[in-house]
């Protein structure tokens, strides 16, 4: 590439060899930016900018077809996102709590999986869990999990961690509070 404006440069373009076309005559083959003068360096060949003046041919009915079929589905997808979103997310937070499996024994505890889904609309944060496990009528033994965010569908799996066979008792495990973002 040469610098055209740099004090060294021996090329001018007002100083072209008798091969080269002038740029104002006009050939087949479009001069090389060398030869070209500045005020046409930004110019577009006037042939890539014409618009093909070839009328559009009609659609046919396969086409007329296609297009309204996918127009439809895809007016059908919107509207059903539109309504879920709509129904979800005025339905405050409701909790499904179950047990997933009998208690397991590890080293002289009993470890009992529960999972916890958040079957309403809207996100609920701090969900608190408890546990209480009562025998012969008395709670012996109680405990609380956090579960920081639980938005809306989402399902979260954890255990409570007992000293006393939670089969001997009774074992009650709800949700005490949440909070909203």
């Amino acid at each position: 590439m040469f610098d055209l404006d740099s004090p060294g440069s021996e090329r001018s373009l007002s100083s072209q060899s008798p091969q080269s076309p002038s740029p104002q005559s006009p050939s087949p083959q479009s001069p090389s930016p060398e030869a070209l003068a500045p005020s046409e360096l930004n110019q577009a060949p006037q042939d890539v900018i014409a618009p093909s003046a070839e009328p559009s041919k009609p659609r046919s009915l396969a086409e007329w077809i296609t297009l309204g079929l996918a127009t439809l589905i895809l007016s059908v997808l919107v509207g059903l996102i539109l309504y879920d979103w709509q129904i979800n997310q005025n339905r405050p937070p409701a909790f499904q709590i179950e047990v997933t499996q009998s208690a397991r024994i590890t080293d002289g505890h009993y470890y009992v999986p529960f999972s916890i889904k958040n079957t309403g609309g809207r996100i609920a944060r701090t969900v608190q869990v408890t546990a209480e496990l009562q025998i012969d009528g008395q709670v012996s033994e109680s405990g609380e999990q956090q579960i920081d965010f639980l938005s809306g569908s989402e399902k979260k799996r954890g255990n409570f961690v007992f000293d006393q066979n939670p089969q001997q008792g009774e074992l009650l495990i709800r949700v005490a509070s949440y909070g909203l973002p």
